[in-house]
């Protein structure tokens, strides 16, 4: 058996993507909570902070561990995200729409009561 590039499995490479469109979409969600989202704010310092865990002089090692820590965070916040719309998205997703917010079903209105004299 020969041991074949990852690119001839693009699997893993797939699955990346698909995560990165559930989260784009979960980011924009109404459900999801505010202190859930901050967790993809976390690689992006990390990005930007001029201290890396292995430096960016070092070739493809350095990029490697920007990319671990992207992963990481985005693997993070789709475990921390609420289960229904984390549910509702991959299905949406599934089916090929477009984004919509996932519909409430707290079973109230929003509402505003107005009396004309």
């Amino acid at each position: 058996m020969g041991a074949g590039s990852f690119l001839d499995k693009p699997s893993l490479l797939r699955t990346l993507l698909e995560q990165a469109r559930l989260a784009f979409r979960l980011v924009r969600e109404p459900a999801v909570p505010l202190i859930t989202k901050l967790v993809l704010a976390a690689p992006a310092g990390y990005l930007i902070w001029p201290l890396d865990f292995l430096p960016d002089l070092f070739p493809i090692l350095g990029q490697l561990d920007d990319l671990g820590v992207v992963v990481a965070a985005l693997s993070l916040f789709l475990q921390l995200c609420p289960d229904q719309p984390a549910a509702f998205h991959r299905a949406e997703l599934a089916a090929g729409r477009k984004y919509s917010p996932m519909p409430s079903r707290d079973g109230f209105v929003d509402a505003e009561f107005r009396r004309d004299a």
